[in-house]
This record gives structure tokens, C-alpha cells and sequence, in this order.
């Protein structure tokens, strides 16, 4: 809370000393949430695959390569151009671009009185002819299908949900229609926009050429697997020029992975020879990493003369290419691409500090008064706990909701104590469960492995009373909260929040805060 500093500085003057003790008396009581292990300041969590696509671009950047933007779509005979005889073999592994095509639609007399009956009204023949222009117009492409319904409903001059009504019920052609593929295919390899790229700025800009390009691909699998997408990022680059040749792909590949710790490298032939690439070229990149040894991180070659020639290109180029999903694996030890790629699908699990996070008080006094009123109940039941009944023990006594409160804690049977046992019980998660546990040797390795929730059943009790006198003083009026044997959360005021429940449950753990709680709380209004 705000406190005035000249009031302190003179209070400071005067006694030093009390003034040191009073300091924690400018502190609002802080309400659980905001109390740790729930407060948290943390860094926000960057997708594995992302964040390796901002070291690639940055290491590429800091090695004097130029960012690109090369095509996605890609027209088959660009793959013929490309790949030569091998580009059927290519073309069974991309996806084809396909389009719903403009229907012919037709409005006979039958129609036209459908539509009226829609309408509840008698379209005038200008509003006729004015309708078969422009679904006319639609057909010719004139008007975009997504502006249809909007040019319709002008003409018909009724609302667009009436439109749609009259193009579901009237013209089942739009329903009937069937995607038409087109020769346009998605990039399969990055080497596809890169042949275009070259042919246009080759011999316009100072040699050697060196670009980068961090983008996606996309294949067509006959299915997606622990290290197989349908659609992937390629961390790919050239250099082109008059004197470039493999050793330039071993070099790139040494400056690349060597910013991702890699301290080794070795280069072999790669079986597969593309034949976009010069024979014996293709190179597998195996690096050595500290921690996961030998992996194969790349691929590099010299592009083919034939193909280069297919679009004008004179120099020598050599083209690299990395997954960086496959970098990104090894960076973050994970064993299905899946799963790194959309964790979303694939609920991971908890760590009981996480679980501790998620655990609350379900009610709690809002009030700066209403918190030193539930520190006061906790202290006053502490202290008190052992007392036989009956007996009553003054707890606060101050100002709430414009009224004056008074509130004790009391025991109105004979032969109980004033706190039953589980009182003394807190709440630790220990292994995925929640267990209200005492301080006793059966119980120690939950409360020395166990990750403390910072609640004890007497302080969210206190909590729950504290919350209760408060909403009762505003209406001034006293109340009486009592808690006996707990058997839930609820029972005790806790919450759980439900992705943990569902953690818990579905990994056969348990919630357990059982115990004899007993507590009584009773509030007055004083005159």
C-alpha cells in the first residue's frame, strides 16, 4: 500500500528502532495467488521450431548471406526444367493447386418462383435480367465468390442470410461442385524457387551471389510419422559466382552448425544423386555434437549445368539445404517431429511445481482489512489450538464495510479442543498428487521431495472465514463459519484449477485432503 514519507521520515527521527520494526506495516497482505510458488515471473515459451528458424537466420545474416523470398507456387514444367527425367518421380511427391470452377447456372421459370417464394414477393422482370447478369458476371469471373452473396443480395434487394438460403434451396449446382486440380503444384524443394531466383538476377547483380532462405515446404507423404511432415522448413541457401565450387558447401556448413555447437563435421556422397545436382556432388553433412555425437544435419550440391541452363544461368552455384525441424529434434531432445512441431496435440505432462501453481483458495477476504482479519484468525487458532472446550478466544476487533466487527474463535462443545488435528495440515504435491499432510515422521519424504503449496487448512480456513465475515459486515450483519471434517478441497476452500485435475486423473494420482479440521469462527457487529 501507498505510505507517506514524511510521516516516515519523522517517525524514522524520532525512534529509529520502532520505526524499523513498523516498516512490514506498509505491506498490503498479499493474497494467495499472489503469494509464491503462484506468483511467477518467467520467460514466455518460443516454439522449438521457431526459435531454431531465428538462430538459423541470424547465423545466416552474420555470415554475409542475403535473406530471400522465393516462390511457394511452382508450375510443373518448372519441375520438368528442373529435375529432367526425374521430375515424374518429383511430381508424385508434391501437391497439385486445385479450385471449385464457376458453374454455369441457369434460372428457368421454375426458379424464379422459388425465389419468390423466398422472397414473399414478385421480382419485377428488370430484377430478373439484373440476376441473370450478374451470376453471368460470376460465371466469367468478373465477380469474386466471396462478393457474390453481397452482389445478389443489392439485386434481390433482401439480406444476406436470404441470399444464402436461396443459393443452398435453388441452385443445388454450387453445392455439386467438385475441386478441378491445376498444373500449379506447392514447392516440394526449396531448389525450385531457387532456379527462378537465379535466372532473374544472376547477371544484374555483383558476383558471388550469396542468399538464404528460411521457409516452408511441403511434400506429400503417404503419411506423417515421428520424423516425417507433410509440410516442413528448409533452411536453404546459395552461392553462386566464377570460382565456386564443393568446398564452398563445406565451408558454409562448418560457419552454419558450428553457431549450433556442433565441433566437427564430415562430409560423404549422398546415394540418392538428384540429378538437378552435378554427378558426385550431392553431399551428406554429419556434425559431432557434445551431447548427441554424429548426426546428419544437411545436404549440399552443385547445381547441374543442364538445369541452370534451363533458365539462362551461367556461373557455378552451389545450394545447401537443412531441416530445421531435424535441428531443431536434436536441439531439444525430442523423438517424434510431431509432437515438437504441435505440442497442442500432444499434452505433456506436469511437474508438481506447475500442478502447485494451478492449487487456490476458493474464497478470499478482498479487503486489506478482510487479509489481517485472516492472519488474525490463523494466529489466534495457532496459538489457542490445544484449548478444551468450551472456551472462546478474541481474534480481530476493528472497522469492516463501515461497520465495527468483532470476531472470535471459539469451542462450544465440552471435551474438544479448540482446533481438531488435520488444523496443522498443509497441502504439498508430491509425484503428480495433492496431499494435505501433518509434520510427522510418516510423512516427511511428501514434505521434503514435495513441492510446498504455501496453504495450510488452518490459513485457507481462516481465509474462508475472513472472506465470509467481510461479505457479512458489508450488510451489517455478524456470521458463524464453520469447518468440520473435510473430505474435499472444497472442504477446506481449495480450488483446483481443472487442466491440473485432468493431469492428475488421467495419470491415476490422487487428491487427498482428508483430516479432522473442526474450526470455528464466529463475527458480531458492534453497536
Amino acid at each position: 500500500m501507498r505510505f507517506n514519507p514524511e510521516d516516515w521520515k519523522r517517525k524514522s527521527h524520532e525512534n529509529f528502532e520502532g520505526a524499523w520494526h513498523d516498516g512490514p506495516s506498509v505491506l498490503t497482505p498479499a493474497a494467495h495467488d499472489d503469494t509464491y510458488p503462484c506468483r511467477v515471473y518467467k520467460r514466455a515459451q518460443a516454439h522449438p521450431v521457431f526459435a531454431t528458424i531465428n538462430r538459423l537466420r541470424e547465423t545466416y545474416l552474420s555470415m554475409g548471406f542475403d535473406e530471400a523470398e522465393v516462390p511457394v507456387i511452382i508450375d510443373e514444367k518448372d519441375i520438368y526444367r528442373q529435375f529432367g527425367p526425374e521430375a515424374m518421380a518429383v511430381l508424385d511427391r508434391v501437391f497439385y493447386l486445385g479450385g471449385l470452377p464457376r458453374p454455369n447456372v441457369g434460372i428457368a421459370r421454375d426458379r424464379l418462383d422459388k425465389i419468390n417464394a423466398i422472397l414473399s414477393k414478385t421480382m419485377p422482370s428488370a430484377t430478373e435480367e439484373k440476376l441473370r447478369e450478374t451470376l453471368h458476371a460470376y460465371k466469367k469471373s468478373e465477380i469474386d465468390g466471396d462478393e457474390l452473396t453481397f452482389e445478389l443480395s443489392k439485386v434481390l434487394e433482401t439480406d444476406d442470410g436470404v441470399v444464402v438460403h436461396i443459393l443452398d434451396a435453388v441452385f443445388p449446382e454450387f453445392r455439386e461442385l467438385a475441386p478441378e486440380s491445376s498444373r500449379s503444384t506447392l514447392r516440394s524443394h526449396m531448389t525450385s524457387g531457387w532456379f527462378m531466383t537465379l535466372g532473374s538476377i544472376w547477371d544484374k547483380r555483383p558476383l558471388p551471389l550469396r542468399l538464404f532462405s528460411v521457409d516452408r515446404c511441403f511434400r506429400r507423404e503417404q503419411a506423417e510419422g515421428p520424423t516425417r511432415l507433410m509440410t516442413y522448413h528448409s533452411a536453404s541457401c546459395i552461392v553462386a559466382g566464377d570460382d565456386v565450387t564443393i568446398d564452398d558447401g563445406k565451408a558454409v556448413s562448418e560457419a552454419l552448425l558450428s553457431a549450433f555447437g556442433y565441433t566437427d563435421f564430415r562430409f560423404q556422397p549422398d546415394e540418392k544423386r538428384s540429378k538437378y545436382y552435378m554427378p558426385d556432388s550431392q553431399t551428406e553433412v554429419y556434425a559431432r555434437h557434445p551431447v548427441h555425437g554424429w548426426v546428419e544435419v544437411a545436404t549440399f550440391g552443385m547445381y547441374s549445368p543442364s538445369a541452370l541452363a534451363e533458365y539462362g544461368v551461367g556461373v557455378p552455384v552451389m545450394n545447401l539445404g537443412l531441416g530445421v525441424e531435424r535441428l531443431a529434434m536434436i536441439a531439444y531432445n525430442a523423438n517424434d517431429v510431431r509432437q515438437l512441431c504441435y505440442p497442442q496435440f500432444f499434452p505433456g505432462s506436469l511437474s508438481d511445481r506447475e500442478i502447485t501453481r494451478a492449487v487456490h483458495l476458493r474464497e478470499e477476504p478482498v479487503s486489506a482489512e478482510g487479509k489481517m482479519l485472516a492472519a488474525a484468525i490463523a494466529k489466534t487458532a495457532a496459538a489457542n489450538g490445544a484449548a478444551q472446550g468450551p472456551c472462546a478466544f478474541d481474534a480481530w476487533e476493528g472497522s469492516m464495510g463501515g461497520m465495527k466487527v468483532k470476531v472470535v474463535v471459539e469451542e462450544t462443545e465440552s471435551n474438544a479442543k479448540l482446533c481438531g488435528p488435520a488444523c496443522a495440515n498443509e497441502i504439498f504435491v508430491h509425484e503428480g498428487s495433492v496431499l494435505g499432510v501433518p509434520d510427522a515422521e510418516k510423512w516427511q519424504q511428501v514434505r521434503t521431495e514435495g513441492v510446498p503449496t504455501g496453504i495450510s487448512y488452518l490459513s485457507a480456513v481462516s481465509a474462508l472465514a475472513a472472506a465470509r465475515i467481510e461479505d457479512a459486515a458489508r450488510c451489517g450483519k455478524g456470521t458463524l463459519v464453520q469447518v468440520k471434517m473435510a473430505k474435499l478441497p472444497s472442504d477446506i476452500n481449495l480450488k483446483i484449477e481443472e487442466y491440473a485435475m485432468r493431469f492428475v486423473t488421467d495419470n491415476k494420482k490422487k487428491v487427498d485432503v482428508r483430516g479432522p479440521v473442526f474450526l470455528s469462527v464466529r463475527s458480531e457487529v458492534i453497536p
